[in-house]
């Protein structure tokens, strides 16, 4: 029985890592299906939780293979002659060691499906950057907002209190800002 543990362990340890592997890349597929693709699309904080969420995942899922790898195959080392056990008990501590792996292998797969569905979810979901703010002076006042439409010599600006109509030719500064301040 002790013989066939090893055996047995690197068996389930190579279809979990084909199972696995296909699980991803059905994600992967998935997601490039539909939806936003490009973060920097996103709001500022959110496309850096993208990032970092992209980063993890390629962390952990780093983990995960080379623990898959080493339950299906088993450890790159050489072993010192008084560290060498008994046929029996060898196989026994080399499968004890593979299972352990395996199911860190798993968790660890698991964990970067997971944050790669986080991922994919805030990029398609998360909020979009807004439009860029324009802080225009003409005499007597300073608007702020979004450019609408420019017909002629007439810019329609989308301010928080509606639409401006301002004639361009009494524009006395125009400034790009982040965001209008509040009043």
């Amino acid at each position: 029985m002790m013989r066939e543990e090893v055996p047995r362990v690197r068996a389930a340890a190579l279809a979990w890592r084909n199972g696995l592997a296909a699980l991803l890349a059905a994600l992967l597929g998935f997601g490039l299906i539909k939806g936003r693709s490009d973060i920097g699309q996103l709001e500022r904080g959110w496309a850096e939780a993208v990032g970092w969420l992209l980063l993890l995942s390629l962390l952990v899922g780093a983990v995960g293979a080379l623990a898959l790898l080493h339950a299906a195959h088993g450890r790159p080392r050489v072993i010192s002659l008084n560290e060498v056990l008994p046929g029996p008990l060898a196989d026994h501590d080399e499968a004890r060691r593979a299972a352990g792996q395996l199911r860190l292998g798993i968790v660890m797969t698991l964990a970067c499906t997971a944050l790669l569905v986080g991922a994919v979810a805030a990029t398609w979901y998360g909020p979009e950057k807004g439009a860029p703010q324009l802080r225009i002076s003409i005499p007597g006042v300073v608007v702020c907002g979004t450019i609408e439409e420019v017909e002629a010599d007439v810019a329609r600006v989308k301010t928080d209190d509606g639409v401006v109509s301002i004639r361009l030719s009494t524009v006395q500064s125009m400034t790009a800002v982040t965001s209008c301040p509040k009043v």
